[in-house]
C-alpha cells in the first residue's frame, strides 16, 4: 500500500442499482470507497460476487474507477437492487438471497483492515449470518486509530435495536439522517431534542463524530467539544442516489487529509451536492479523464 495515500475500506452490499435509466454500480459501503478515491485516497472494496456476468462487469467498474478489491466468488448472483425514483428521491426494492449476503472471511481482507486508515461498514449486509459474522470479526482486527465509520444506512426491515447497537459499539464515526434518527429515538431513548439526541449518542458511544443529515435543509457534525451545521446548497437534482455516501467519502477522505471539522464538512455537503445533480452514485468528477 502507498505510505503517501489514506487507505479506506468498505465493507458490505456491492450491487448494481437497477434505474429507469439502466443500471449502475453502487451499495453504500463501496459508495463510499469510491467518492474517497476520487478525492484521493486509495480505496478498497471488501464483498462477495457471483460467477456469473454481472460479477464480471462490476469487477470491470471498480478496476474503471480505481477502487481495489477483495471479493469472494460465491455460489449466489451478485447483487441488485431495484430503483423507483419519484421527483429524484429513490425508493429501493432490494433483492435477497444474493452474493454479498455471503461475504467470505479471508486472510487478504484481514490484512487490507489492519492497515486500513478508515472502514466503512452499515446495518443493510448485516441482514445475512455469514456477512455479519465477517463483518464484525474484520472489525476486530482495525487499528486503534482507524476511523470506524457506521452509516445506519436503514433500508426496508433489515435492522434492529441489537444490530444498531452492537455497531454503534464497534464504530467511532456514526452517520444518520433525520428520519433514521426519528426511527431510533425511542429505540435508545434519545431526547426529542435533535441537537440533544445527537450529543447523548455522541457521548454514550464515545464517538469521534456523530454526522446527521437533513436532506435539502442542513446537517451537522459533532464532535465532543464542537458542532459544525451548513445549510444544504440548491442545485437541480437529477436524483439523490448515492449522495449521503458521497457526503460520508467526502467527509472522512478530508477529515484523513489533515482538513479541520469545518473544511471538511464544507467538503462533504459540496460533493453530495454535486452528486445530486448527477444520475447514479459514482458519477465522473471533473477534472477526471
Amino acid at each position: 500500500m502507498k505510505d503517501s495515500k489514506p487507505v479506506v475500506v468498505g465493507i458490505g452490499e456491492l450491487l448494481w442499482d437497477v434505474l429507469p435509466t439502466g443500471k449502475r454500480a453502487g451499495g453504500a459501503p463501496i459508495n463510499f470507497v469510491y467518492h474517497a478515491t476520487q478525492l484521493g485516497a486509495e480505496g478498497y472494496a471488501v464483498s462477495a460476487i457471483g460467477d456469473d456476468v454481472f460479477g464480471a462487469e462490476i469487477v470491470q467498474e471498480l478496476d474503471k474507477n480505481g477502487i481495489c478489491h477483495s471479493l469472494g466468488i460465491v455460489e449466489y448472483p451478485t447483487g441488485s437492487v431495484m430503483v423507483e425514483l419519484r421527483d429524484g428521491i429513490p425508493t429501493y426494492t432490494i433483492i435477497e438471497g444474493v452474493a454479498w449476503d455471503h461475504i467470505p472471511l479471508t486472510q487478504e481482507a484481514i490484512d487490507l483492515v489492519k492497515e486500513a486508515d478508515a472502514i466503512c461498514f452499515g446495518t443493510l449486509a448485516q441482514r445475512s449470518p455469514e456477512s455479519c459474522a465477517t463483518i464484525h470479526a474484520l472489525l476486530s482486527y482495525a487499528c486503534k486509530e482507524a476511523l470506524r465509520f457506521f452509516d445506519i444506512n436503514i433500508r426496508q426491515s433489515y435492522y434492529s435495536k441489537e444490530l444498531i447497537a452492537s455497531l454503534l459499539e464497534e464504530a467511532n464515526v456514526f452517520k444518520i439522517n433525520d428520519e433514521e434518527l426519528d426511527l431510533i429515538r425511542e429505540m435508545f431513548s434519545l431526547s426529542e431534542d435533535e441537537d440533544t439526541a445527537c450529543r447523548q449518542l455522541v457521548e454514550r458511544y464515545s464517538l469521534r463524530y456523530m454526522i446527521l443529515t437533513a436532506g435539502s435543509r442542513y446537517s451537522s457534525v459533532y464532535t465532543a467539544a464542537d458542532k459544525s451545521t451548513i445549510l444544504t446548497p440548491k442545485v437541480e437534482v437529477a436524483d439523490t442516489v448515492g449522495a449521503g455516501d458521497s457526503f460520508s467519502g467526502a467527509f472522512v477522505y478530508s477529515i484523513l487529509a489533515g482538513k479541520s471539522l469545518r473544511e471538511a464538512h464544507q467538503t462533504a455537503v459540496g460533493t453530495a451536492a454535486f452528486v445530486c445533480t448527477k444520475e447514479g452514485a459514482w458519477p465522473a468528477y471533473p477534472n477526471k479523464d
